[in-house]
Formats: structure tokens, C-alpha cells, sequence
């Protein structure tokens, strides 16, 4: 991480609080405030934030970043373990889980439908001051603060709100393979929620939104979907695209910068897909796009590459020229930036597939990675592992 780095408070005013003045000094295409610090956490586990009028957030950084569970932003010593690996090497950057895709919330929520859905009886930290003095830690150690959320895929909500959910055939909730309820895209009111929840993770101290499962459900039985008129009247990729843009104009109000998940393989579909990402759409209507082009997830021969996790710096670096390529064709003032997730894991589920040619993931291959979106001409990158267990190796000091 850089040693200085100027910081810009986030969030918008909601929930009937009140802060004091900041002035902002701007610059084009972003903004910067003078250096400050979160000294006051309130009685809701809210960081007090020192302006009500703000400008959009856009910090010159260029992020290097980890995934980081609700789980293992609350545990002590998973917590110290990924708050010094950043510290050591050059990560300036955390996306941690606000909403999972079991619909589990960090903390206790003020959102009304959290608490009216029962989202609250069940969450990771039932102290959100606890969560806030982690925030205000993780702000001080100079780490750029992403929220992650969990947008369509949502069993409690998708349960308890039927009227919010995506429908089967029989006028039922649709559930996936794996019972998860949905809620439908092309309903607006089912927005309200994701997009409140990013309301009040700007308040929290995140200085960007993430939304990840932004698409309608690929498993399952989709063909006893029944989207209504709505589904013959509107592309899924419409529907998606329309969500962002609003969720967009909402956040950019509370001085957040809005990212989204996008599947890797879309980069080389063209037109509107059957999930309602299509890239040219999500590429302008967000700030920054992050598709998950972990070479594992690609099937064999994809690219020209027989092996494709065997490969990772071309399949890397061929995703992202083409991506490159296909966003250019939008006005560079209204382009999101890319910022891809890379894989930082091993796929043991490739073994029968691979046979000989199957290989375990380390330092090398993940830095292939990091060198394949940097020769496509990128500056930022994300790793995941679910587990949280990180190639220190991989990375460079600080």
C-alpha cells in the first residue's frame, strides 16, 4: 500500500442523522479531501461522517484487492491475519460481505424490510458498533473499503416477500437447484432493497457498492419461469442494465462509486445473454465492471487454450484485451473501468476432466494473472478464494 493516501469520507446522510461541515476540493474526474480521520462512532454503529453535501467519491487508487467474508472480517485472528497481509504486502484494498448469497446479513440492519423479513435474527455480528470500530481500523491502516452485496439472490427476502420473487409457472416462488428464492429483476420494488442496503453500507464507511449476483439465475429449472408480462416486454439485459443505472444514481448521491460481478464468459458473448449481462450495457451504466475470469471456469478449448486453468495468464489476458476492446467503443466519460476478479484457488472438481494435465494453483500462477490484466494495459485486479487463505507469495511487498 502506498505510505500516504488522501482520504475521502463516502457516505450519504439517511436515518434522520446529522453531521458537521467538510469542504471538498475537486479535480476533474475525481475528488479529493484533505486528509481526516473517523473519530466517532454513534449510538447505531454508524461512523459519524463529517459533511451532508456530497461529491462523488472517485479516489485516484488503483486497487489491489482481496475477498473477505462476513465470517472472517469478524473473526480476531482471521481478521489480524488478512489486516497484516495487507500491511505487508501491496493489497490496499478489502470487498467484504454486507449481504452473502445466502441472503445472511454482517450486521444487524436498519432497512426496514431486513427487519420486517426476519434478515436480521440471523446475522454474522449482532454488534454493529463492533463491525463500525472495524471499518474505522481498516480505514486507518489506509485499505480502500468495498461492500459487497449480494443483489438478486436472496432466499429470505425471495421467502418472505413473495410478492418481490421470481414466479413459477404455478404462481409459486421459482427456486433454484438449491432452493434459493430469487428476487425478480424486473420487478422495481425489488430493488428497494438491495439498493437500501447500499444506502446504509455507505453510512457504514464503504467507500464502494459491489453488487454481485446482478443477473437473473442460470441453475435450475428456468424453463417454469414465469416473468410475466414484463419478461416479453423487456430484455433481461434491459432489466439489468435499468437496475444499474438507478442503483447508480441513488449511490452516487451518498458519494459511493457503484461496481458490479459480471461472469467472465460474457466478454466473448455478444448481445444479450440469457442472464441480462451484456457487457457494452453493464460497461456504461457502472463505474467500475469486474468480470470473474478465473481460468478455471472456462470450458475446455475455450480461447484456443486446451486446459484453460492449466493456462492462466492466457486465458487471463485474452479475456481482458477482447474486454478492452468491446468497451472502447464507449465514450471514454461514460466507460466503467475493469477491474477483474482472478483466481487465487485450486479446482480439484477439474481432475477427471484434466487427468495429467490438472495442476495446483501458487505464487506463479496467480501472479500470471496479475501480469496478463496489467499487459492488457489495466492497472487493478481482485483475488477470491472463498476460504480467505490468500498466495502471499503471489504478491509484491510493500
Amino acid at each position: 500500500m502506498n505510505n500516504i493516501r488522501k482520504k475521502v469520507v463516502t457516505s450519504g446522510l439517511i436515518l434522520g442523522l446529522s453531521f458537521s461541515a467538510f469542504t471538498f476540493s475537486f479535480m476533474p474526474n475525481k475528488v479529493i479531501a484533505d486528509e481526516n480521520k473517523f473519530t466517532n462512532i454513534n449510538e447505531d454503529g454508524y461512523i459519524s461522517q463529517p459533511s451532508t453535501d456530497w461529491g462523488l467519491y472517485k479516489q485516484d487508487k488503483k486497487v489491489k484487492g482481496i475477498f473477505v467474508t462476513g465470517h472472517s472480517y469478524g473473526h480476531p485472528t482471521k481478521y489480524n491475519e488478512l489486516l497484516d497481509l495487507a500491511n505487508r504486502t501491496e493489497i490496499n484494498s478489502m470487498v467484504i460481505d454486507v449481504k452473502d448469497d445466502g441472503g445472511m446479513l454482517s450486521y444487524k440492519s436498519d432497512v426496514p424490510l431486513a427487519i420486517e423479513a426476519g434478515a436480521n435474527e440471523v446475522v454474522i455480528m449482532n454488534d454493529r458498533d463492533f463491525f463500525s470500530k472495524r471499518m474505522k481500523e481498516i480505514i486507518d491502516n489506509d485499505i480502500y473499503p468495498i461492500a459487497r452485496i449480494v443483489t438478486f439472490k436472496d432466499k429470505v427476502i425471495g421467502s418472505a416477500r413473495p410478492d418481490l420473487a421470481i414466479k413459477n409457472k404455478s404462481g409459486g416462488v421459482w427456486r433454484d437447484n438449491k432452493g434459493n428464492a430469487w428476487l425478480d429483476p424486473y420487478n422495481k420494488d425489488s430493488w428497494e432493497y438491495p439498493i437500501q442496503l447500499a444506502e446504509e453500507a455507505a453510512l457504514m464507511g464503504f467507500k464502494e457498492i459491489q453488487f454481485d449476483y446482478v443477473r437473473f439465475p442460470t441453475d435450475g429449472d428456468r424453463g417454469n419461469i414465469d416473468y410475466g408480462q414484463a419478461g416479453k416486454d423487456k430484455s433481461k439485459a434491459d432489466a439489468i442494465k435499468e437496475f444499474l443505472d438507478y442503483a447508480r444514481e441513488r449511490l452516487h448521491d451518498k458519494g459511493v462509486v457503484v461496481s458490479a460481478d459480471v461472469f467472465g464468459d460474457i466478454i466473448a458473448v455478444k448481445g444479450d445473454s440469457t442472464i441480462g449481462q451484456q457487457l457494452e450495457l453493464l460497461g456504461a451504466n457502472t463505474d467500475i465492471l469486474s468480470p470473474m475470469v478465473y481460468p478455471s471456469h472456462y470450458g475446455l478449448g475455450f480461447y484456443g487454450v486446451d486446459y484453460p486453468d492449466t493456462k492462466p495468464y492466457e486465458i487471463v489476458n485474452k479475456a481482458m484485451d477482447q474486454a478492452v476492446e468491446r468497451l472502447d467503443t464507449i465514450p471514454k466519460e461514460e466507460r466503467a473501468k475493469i477491474r477483474p476478479w482472478l483466481q487465487d484457488f485450486s479446482a480439484p472438481w477439474l481432475k477427471s476432466a484434466y487427468g495429467s494435465n490438472y495442476i495446483t494453483y501458487g505464487p506463479e500462477q496467480v501472479r500470471a494473472q496479475i501480469k496478463a490484466t496489467y499487459d492488457s494495459g489495466l492497472e487493478e485486479w481482485i483475488l477470491w478464494n472463498a476460504a480467505n487463505r490468500y498466495t502471499e507469495g503471489a504478491l509484491e511487498k510493500e
